[in-house]
């Protein structure tokens, strides 16, 4: 069983929050082994006025590399990296916490929790400001 359809509805939770402008960052963690790469962390950017970006660090043993995608095109970056090496993505926002699991068999599963942020992301506040959301 493919955990891609769990993940494709975990991601319509991202999309949602940034639209709501409850969105405070995003994470993806919990490698499989010893690997290079230890984290990607994901927040929102203002690229000027009014362009919005994602800005994702991707976090190394030695280096952190930065690149920016648009929301649309963000999720088929981040795809691939699910299972490989990463069994956890975790979504912040102020009204609750999504979790993205995979377990030892490869199946996803969604998890909400109470929050853990008061406050969206800065960039999401100045958005809404600006009315770009």
């Amino acid at each position: 069983m493919s955990f891609h359809p769990v993940f494709v509805t975990f991601w319509e939770k991202v999309v949602e929050s940034i639209h709501n402008g409850t969105f405070a960052k995003l994470t993806l963690a919990k490698t499989i082994g010893d690997t290079e790469l230890k984290n990607i962390y994901v927040r929102p950017v203002l690229d000027g006025d009014t362009t919005f970006k994602m800005s994702l660090i991707a976090r190394y043993k030695t280096e952190e590399i930065e690149s920016f995608h648009s929301l649309e095109n963000i999720f088929s970056v981040l795809a691939p990296y699910m299972n490989n090496p990463f069994l956890t993505a975790l979504l912040f926002t102020t009204t609750n916490d999504v979790s993205f699991k995979l377990n030892k068999k490869r199946v996803g599963s969604i998890i909400e929790q109470a929050p853990t942020f008061k406050n969206p992301s800065d960039v999401i506040i100045e958005m809404q400001t600006k009315g770009i959301i």
